[in-house]
């Protein structure tokens, strides 16, 4: 059988993408997607237009969040596929998640103005279609705008990240939490591209196990910033914890991202995809 050509990851102006959900959903289509989900970060805000702007283009929607956690003092993130996104304990729970983020951007931007980087905060919001949902990569976008960096990579290697100006941590919702208000909205928690947590195998594991012990269902295999070795890695974990596995680019922005919508890999053959599992949430 053929394999679907899946893409459920990506984001738009409702949190920290460039395109709206409309440009993308047009955009995968044009990529051969079949299967879509928007996943902005902590927002369900364009659920709506994402599932409308999809059937309009003749694509499969599921419903998408990626929701940010600390776990072990690390930033998680839980991809939420499948579920109503009018569910009150998931919408207000994601609110309570991003009313930490404005101090947080203030803080950051007196951060670079100690080191002589003047007006981040102001300079970040002209990115930003939502205030409350203000992130690093607003900042990021500042940076490269005013000439303080070449590109978004050259970013994250001087500033925003931790030991360098400009990082200041956030403890988000917990696991327990982003996986119980998915679940409660009757969609699949997944661990979004976890070969990004900077974990010792000890604490991998433990997220893993805690992870499926609180309910989650899935992990992503094949994503925008996985090494091929490391889609091997995380299918062994998949089929050792009898998780069902993801595929999504992770995109963000034409010039910006590692891999453009509906451009990755398929899965390997013998692992169980989300969408098998979600196929009576497919709109």
């Amino acid at each position: 059988m053929t394999p679907i050509n899946a893409d459920l990851h990506c984001h738009s102006t409702t949190s920290d993408g460039t395109l709206t959900p409309e440009e993308l959903a047009a955009r995968a289509r044009a990529n051969g997607v079949e299967l879509w989900a928007l996943t902005d970060h902590d927002e369900v805000g364009g659920q709506q237009r994402a599932m409308a702007a999809a059937q309009a283009q003749g694509m499969g929607y599921l419903t998408g969040v990626e929701i940010s956690v600390t776990f072990a003092d690390e930033t998680v993130h839980i991809v939420g596929l499948g579920f109503d996104p009018e569910s009150s304990d998931l919408v207000e729970g994601l609110v309570d998640t991003r009313d930490g983020r404005g101090p947080r951007a203030r803080e950051m931007s007196e951060q670079l103005a100690k080191v002589g980087i003047e007006g981040a905060y102001e300079g970040a919001l002209k990115y930003v279609g939502n205030p409350r949902l203000i992130s690093r990569t607003h900042f990021a976008r500042f940076l490269v705008e005013s000439g303080v960096c070449r590109d978004t990579g050259d970013v994250f290697r001087r500033y925003l990240t931790e030991g360098k100006p400009g990082f200041v941590p956030h403890r988000w919702a917990k696991l327990g939490d982003a996986v119980r208000w998915i679940t409660g909205a009757g969609g699949m928690a997944v661990i979004a591209h976890p070969a990004r947590y900077k974990f010792t195998p000890t604490e991998e594991y433990a997220l893993f196990t805690e992870f499926k012990a609180l309910g989650g269902r899935g992990v992503e295999v094949v994503t925008g910033s996985h090494t091929a070795q490391e889609a091997v890695r995380y299918a062994g974990m998949a089929r050792e914890f009898g998780l069902a596995a993801s595929r999504g680019s992770d995109f963000h922005s034409p010039g910006e991202s590692h891999i453009d919508l509906g451009r990755l890999p398929p899965l390997p053959a013998d692992l169980t995809p989300v969408w098998t599992v979600l196929q009576e949430r497919v709109h």
